[in-house]
């Protein structure tokens, strides 16, 4: 399985959090097979927002949530 990772963002009702106020404005700018992608596409638009403090974009990484155990220390 690739490392998949989703970027998206929206308008979020505090800056210093991650509530988003319109889920259904949510703007998915996609999902990438690496961290180094994805990095790449949220800095694009972040960068197009750059000046809108209500406007955040984050990198989630799918993979660790598709596979839990791997997060776990080897015994």
């Amino acid at each position: 399985m690739s490392n998949l990772h989703l970027v998206f963002g929206g308008r979020v009702k505090d800056p210093r959090t991650l509530d988003f106020a319109d889920l259904k404005s949510i703007d998915i700018v996609g999902m990438f097979p690496d961290y180094k992608t994805a990095e790449k596409a949220w800095r694009a638009a972040a960068q197009r927002t750059v000046d809108d403090a209500e406007m955040k974009y984050v990198v989630v990484h799918l993979h660790r949530l598709l596979q839990p155990e791997m997060l776990k220390p080897a015994k």
